[in-house]
C-alpha cells in the first residue's frame, strides 16, 4: 500500500505528490530534498513546472484533459489536479469509486459524486524513462541532528540504570516469596516460616517502594532536563531560520511540528531508557518459565507471538492516521488562531458565522480522524484481550492437569503465573516499545523540516561595522522566488551614498518591498549582489548588515510589554534617556507622557492597545533607538497627519544617517531629496529634488 506524504507547505502540494508517483516506482525521496532542489514560490505550483519538475526525475509525463469516467482507463499512480488549485495522486479508480492520496490530509475513497465536486478534469501521467533508476536516497535522521548536545544525559541515564537493576532483581524475588508461602509455610502449617516469609515479602516491598521514588524522581528531573535543553536547541535553531520559511507555513504547523518533540522525549524517558534491562529481565523470566513447565511456557510464547503479530498488523494504519490526524489538527489551530487575531475584519464583515461554520468542519475532520483511530484501537485491543484471555485459560487447563498429575505444585504454578505475568508484561512492553520507537520516525520526520533547515548564513570574516560607511549599492540584482517563475527585479543596479535620501516609488507589485528584503538580508538575490559601504551583504553576515540597517516595516508588530521595552527591544540595561530622546525623534514622547503610565504603559498584543499613528511612531522611535548608519521605511508615516510626518522626517533629516522609504503619499515623497521611480522590478527614472549628497 502506497505511503501517504503530507505537505509542509501549503504550496507543495505538487512536490508531495512527486515524492509519493516517485516512491511507488522504487525512487525514494524525502520533500526536504526535493524542497531545496526544486524551488517553489509562495504563489504554488503549476502544471507545466510540475511536469518539468517530473522530467528532471526522469520521468515521461502525458498531462490529459479528460471527464470523470474516463478516470479508470489512467495509468496509475498519477497526479489529479484537485480544486482548482490542489494536486492529488490516484492510486485507484474502480466500481464507481477513486481511492486518493491527499498531500495535505491523507488517504480517501471518493464516490463520483465526491469526486465531481473536486476534480478539474486535468491529470498527468507519469512513467519512467530508460534514464530512471530506482534509489533509496532520504537521509538518515540522527536524534543528535535533530536535537542537539545535551550536558549531563550520560550520568542521569546511568543512574537511572542502577536503580533499574536493582528494582528487577527485587521483582525476580517476589514471586519466591509465593512459592515459600504455599508450598512451606502452608503445606507444612509452620507459622514461624508463614511469618518470615510475609516479613521478607513486606521488606522486599519496601525496597522497591523506595527504589521506584528514587527511579522515578530522577526520571522526572531528565525529562525537566531533556525538555529544557531540547526546546532551547530547537527553538535557537528556529528563530535563526531564514524568513521565507516562516513566510511559506502556518503558524499551527509550525507549533505541531515543535511538539513533536515532547513525543519523542516521552518514549525516551518513559521506556526506551530501561529497554536493556527490561530485555534480560524477559530473558531470567523466560528462562525460570522454562524451568517450571516448557508445556506452559509455549503456551505463553505463542499468545506473545500472536500479540506481536497483531501490534505490526496494526502499525501502518496506526501510523498513518497519527500523521494525518497532526495535519488536521495544526490546520484546525492555525485557523483558531487566525480567526482570533482577524476578528475585527470578520465582525465588520459579518463573516464570524461563516469563519464559525469552516472551522466546525476542520475540526469534525480532526474528530473523525480520532473515531477512526479510536475505531482500529479499540479493534486492536479487543483482540488482544481474546488472545490473552485464551492464554489463561489453557494456562489453567494445562497446569491444573500438571498440580492433579503431581508434575507441578500448587507453589510452583502459582510462582509461574507470576513469572508469566511478569514475562508477558515485559515482552508486550518491549514490542510495544519497538512500535514506538519506530513511530517516532514521524515525529523526527516532522522535525527535521525545522533541524535540517539551513539557518540564515552568517560571516565567516570578522568586519568591525562601526567603519562600514553607510553607502548602499545594488549591483545587478535580479530575484525570483522559483525557477519558471516571472522575476520581481531584474537587472536592478542603485547606488546610494551616505547620507541621502531617498524615496523609492512605483505601483503596487513593481518589486519595492522585495528590495527592501533583499537590503535586509531577508531575501537572497537570485543574481547579482547587495554591498553596504563597498563591502558585500554576504560578508557582513546578517547580524552584521542588521546591526547597521534600522527599519520599519509594513507587517511590523509591537510585543506585549510596555513602551520603554518595546522602543529598546527589551534590552536588558535600557537607557531611558536615549528612550525618550528617540521617542522625541519620532514625535511620540508628549503623547506617552499624556498615558496615567507613561513610558511603563503596557501594551496590548500586537500593538493592539495604540492607534496606527501611534504605533507607527513607537516602531520609528524604535528603530532609531539602536542608532543605525541606515534607516530604512516602507511606508512607515503612512498613518501619521501631514504636520506629525513633517516633525519626524525634520528630526531624521538632522541624524546623521542614510534614509530609505517606499511611499505613495506625495507630501513623504516631497520631503525626499532623491526620487527613484520602479517599474515591472527595474529602475525607469532616478530624480534628484534638493540638494544633497550627489552619487558616485
Amino acid at each position: 500500500m502506497m505511503r501517504v506524504t503530507l505537505q509542509s507547505e501549503s504550496q507543495e502540494c505538487g512536490l508531495a505528490c512527486l515524492v509519493m508517483v516517485a516512491a511507488a516506482h522504487g525512487l525514494h525521496l524525502d520533500l526536504a530534498t526535493l524542497r531545496r532542489r526544486f524551488a517553489v514560490s509562495i504563489k504554488g505550483t503549476s502544471l507545466a513546472q510540475l511536469i518539468r519538475y517530473a522530467q528532471s526525475l526522469e520521468f515521461t509525463c502525458r498531462p490529459l484533459r479528460l471527464e470523470l469516467d474516463e478516470i479508470p482507463q489512467l495509468r496509475t499512480p498519477c497526479i489529479l489536479h484537485w480544486n482548482l488549485n490542489h494536486f492529488v495522486v490516484l492510486i485507484k479508480a474502480q466500481s464507481g469509486r477513486l481511492v486518493i492520496l491527499d498531500p495535505a490530509c491523507g488517504r480517501q475513497v471518493l464516490s463520483q459524486e465526491e469526486a465531481s465536486r473536486n476534480f478539474t478534469g486535468v491529470a498527468l501521467e507519469l512513467s519512467p524513462n530508460a534514464e530512471f533508476v530506482p534509489a533509496q536516497h532520504k537521509p538518515r535522521l540522527r536524534l543528535r541532528t535533530l536535537i542537539g548536545r545535551v550536558i549531563g544525559l550520560k550520568r542521569a541515564l546511568g543512574n537511572i540504570f542502577v536503580l533499574a537493576v536493582a528494582l528487577e532483581m527485587v521483582a525476580l524475588l517476589s514471586p519466591q516469596v509465593t512459592q515459600w508461602v504455599v508450598d512451606g509455610a502452608l503445606v507444612s502449617a509452620d507459622q514461624h516460616l508463614l511469618l518470615l516469609a510475609v516479613m521478607g515479602g513486606c521488606l522486599l516491598m519496601l525496597i522497591d517502594f523506595v527504589l521506584r521514588m528514587a527511579q522515578d524522581w530522577m526520571g522526572l528531573r531528565l525529562n525537566q532536563q531533556l525538555a529544557l535543553q531540547w526546546s532551547g536547541n530547537l527553538f535557537s535553531h528556529l528563530l535563526r531560520l531564514p524568513w521565507p520559511f516562516f513566510e511559506k507555513r502556518q503558524l499551527g504547523d509550525i507549533t505541531a511540528r515543535f511538539q513533536s518533540l515532547s513525543a519523542i522525549r516521552n518514549i525516551l524517558t518513559n521506556g526506551a531508557i530501561t529497554v536493556v534491562i527490561d530485555s534480560l529481565v524477559t530473558l531470567i523470566t523466560l528462562a525460570m518459565m522454562i524451568l517450571y513447565s516448557g508445556a506452559l511456557t509455549g503456551i505463553v510464547g505463542v499468545a506473545v507471538l500472536l500479540y506481536a503479530v497483531l501490534r505490526l498488523a496494526f502499525y501502518h494504519p496506526l501510523r498513518n492516521a497519527s500523521e494525518e490526524r497532526i495535519v488536521l489538527a495544526a490546520r484546525e489551530n492555525s485557523y483558531f488562531l487566525e480567526s482570533i487575531r482577524t476578528v475585527l475584519p470578520l465582525k465588520l464583515f459579518n463573516m464570524t458565522s461563516a469563519r464559525l461554520a469552516t472551522w466546525q468542519n476542520l475540526m469534525a475532520d480532526v474528530q473523525n480522524r480520532d473515531v477512526t483511530t479510536q475505531k482500529m484501537l479499540l479493534t486492536f485491543a479487543s483482540f488482544n484481550t481474546l488472545i490473552f484471555g485464551v492464554e489463561g485459560m489453557l494456562l489453567l487447563y494445562v497446569g491444573g492437569l500438571a498440580v492433579l498429575e503431581g508434575s507441578l505444585s500448587l507453589g510452583m504454578l502459582l510462582a509461574f503465573l507470576a513469572y508469566k505475568s511478569q514475562f508477558t508484561g515485559r515482552a508486550s512492553k518491549l514490542i510495544d516499545l519497538g512500535i514506538e520507537i519506530r513511530m517516532l520516525s514521524l515525529h523526527a520526520e516532522r522535525l527535521a523540516d525545522i533541524a535540517l533547515e539551513p539557518i540564515e548564513p552568517s560571516s565567516q570574516w570578522e568586519i568591525d561595522v562601526q567603519l562600514i560607511e553607510p553607502n548602499l549599492e545594488f549591483r545587478d540584482v535580479s530575484f525570483r522566488y522559483a525557477e519558471g517563475e516571472p522575476w520581481i527585479i531584474r537587472n536592478l543596479s542603485l547606488t546610494i551614498v551616505a547620507g541621502d535620501s531617498v524615496a523609492i516609488v512605483g505601483a503596487s507589485g513593481c518589486g519595492k518591498s522585495t528590495l527592501f528584503k533583499l537590503m535586509l538580508g531577508l531575501l537572497q538575490p537570485t543574481e547579482g549582489e547587495v554591498l553596504i559601504g563597498g563591502v558585500p551583504a554576504r560578508q557582513l553576515g546578517i547580524d552584521g548588515l542588521r546591526s547597521l540597517i534600522g527599519v520599519v516595516m509594513q507587517e511590523d508588530q509591537l510585543f506585549a510589554g510596555s513602551l520603554a521595552e518595546n522602543i529598546a527591544c527589551f534590552a536588558p540595561q535600557a537607557d531611558q534617556g536615549k528612550i525618550e530622546e528617540v521617542a522625541r525623534d519620532a514625535f511620540i514622547h508628549d503623547t506617552i507622557c499624556q498615558m496615567p503610565m507613561g513610558y511603563q504603559t503596557l501594551v496590548a498584543e500586537m500593538g493592539s492597545g495604540l492607534s496606527g499613528g501611534q504605533r507607527q511612531r513607537v516602531l520609528l522611535a524604535r528603530a532609531l533607538y539602536k542608532q543605525p548608519k541606515i534607516l530604512a521605511l516602507d511606508e512607515a508615516t503612512s498613518q501619521l497627519d501631514l504636520h506629525s510626518e513633517r516633525c519626524v522626517v525634520h528630526a531624521m533629516q538632522r541624524m546623521p544617517m542614510t534614509r530609505i522609504s517606499i511611499a505613495h503619499r506625495p507630501e513623504t515623497i516631497a520631503l525626499a531629496h532623491r526620487i527613484v521611480r520602479m517599474e515591472k522590478g527595474t529602475i525607469i527614472d532616478d530624480l534628484r529634488l534638493t540638494a544633497g549628497p550627489v552619487s558616485a
